[in-house]
């Protein structure tokens, strides 16, 4: 299932089901697990690995060297979970330093033109609406939506359920479970639509909502903010991954 023009290294790992359209080229280092179908025009390179049943549209870029100017040379990876689909002209970069991997989950849908750079960790179920880019060492949590044209700035992390309104440009972290949206980013509101659909209970809701208004309604500060939480607001789990993300902020949360 390999077209006549593609390019295939003959030390790549290909599963024997995958389908590979024309004129992709696939690199020495390369492994493809079973039933992954690249369309056309399709360039995988590097040392990457990629699991089952990924599907990559045409002109994406896939394992290449890092564009980041501290590159030294050096084995780095790039490793790709199961059923994720990378629409046209999407770009995934390796990592810089030796050792060092970019790393993407299962069940991302990547939409076209989105970059995503050098040691970036994306997690499950993640969305990247159209031309939407996340710099280096990004990390994105799984369900998180990250709207089209939108721009994440170096180490900042999105967390667990969030959403990034379109054309945002997020300089800081993005709390789980909240809204975020502007130029730079701040954040909204609870992401009501996103709690639902993933069938989070109306008690972790209403905890959620009582979170962001100690954060970013009543004036406080951050650590004050999540001192009163943790006194007056259940802990539900919710409600502790979202006091143990914002304790571990370096770059703090977009307010």
């Amino acid at each position: 299932m390999i077209h006549p023009t593609a390019i295939v290294h003959p030390k790549a790992q290909v599963a024997p089901d995958c389908e590979i359209g024309p004129y992709c080229v696939i690199g020495e280092h390369v492994t493809l697990g079973a039933g992954c179908r690249l369309h056309s025009h399709v360039v995988i390179d590097g040392h990457t690995t990629l699991g089952a049943h990924n599907e990559i549209f045409p002109f994406a870029s896939i394992g290449l060297k890092t564009q980041d100017l501290k590159w030294r040379g050096g084995l780095t990876r790039t490793e790709i979970g199961d059923h994720n689909t990378f629409r046209e002209y999407v770009t995934v970069n390796s990592a810089t330093g030796e050792g060092e991997v970019t790393r993407i989950g299962s069940h991302n849908h990547i939409l076209a033109y989105c970059h995503i750079a050098h040691n970036v960790t994306l997690g499950n179920h993640v969305i990247m609406s159209n031309v939407a880019t996340l710099a280096g060492h990004v990390v994105v949590e799984d369900h998180a939506v990250i709207g089209g044209l939108a721009a994440v700035h170096q180490f900042c992390r999105i967390g667990q359920m969030a959403m990034i309104g379109g054309c945002s440009k997020v300089v800081q972290d993005v709390p789980p479970f909240m809204m975020a949206d502007g130029n730079p980013a701040v954040t909204r509101t609870i992401n009501k639509v996103g709690l639902e659909r993933r069938g989070v209970s109306p008690e972790a809701q209403a905890a959620l909502k009582q979170c962001f208004k100690l954060l970013f309604r009543d004036g406080l500060t951050i650590p004050n903010a999540l001192a009163r939480i943790e006194q007056e607001i259940p802990p539900l789990p919710e409600v502790r991954h979202l006091v143990a993300f914002i304790r571990a902020s370096e770059r703090g949360i977009s307010r």
